[in-house]
């Protein structure tokens, strides 16, 4: 997927989620794998609530790659100096 379009899917219009998907995309995307980038685009096809869900009251996603990729996000977003 071309890169722009892949930033412009990672905007979600709540900041919290735009910080973390974003994060990964420039900290952990290029350096995944190719089902990781894979399963990425299919997540962004998620709706907002329930990525905030699944991201920031641990509701657990009914696929066991989404809880996989969800911590890799949230690491890969952490501040970096």
């Amino acid at each position: 997927m071309n890169p722009q379009r892949l930033r412009w899917r990672c905007r979600r219009g709540l900041r919290e989620l735009d910080l973390l998907l974003t994060g990964y995309l420039d900290y952990g995307y290029r350096e995944s794998a190719p089902e990781e980038k894979e399963r990425f685009q299919r997540l962004l096809e998620t709706a907002d609530v329930l990525l905030w869900g699944y991201f920031f009251q641990d509701q657990p996603p009914g696929d066991p790659q989404f809880a996989k990729l969800i911590q890799h996000i949230r690491g890969a977003a952490a501040p970096h100096p």
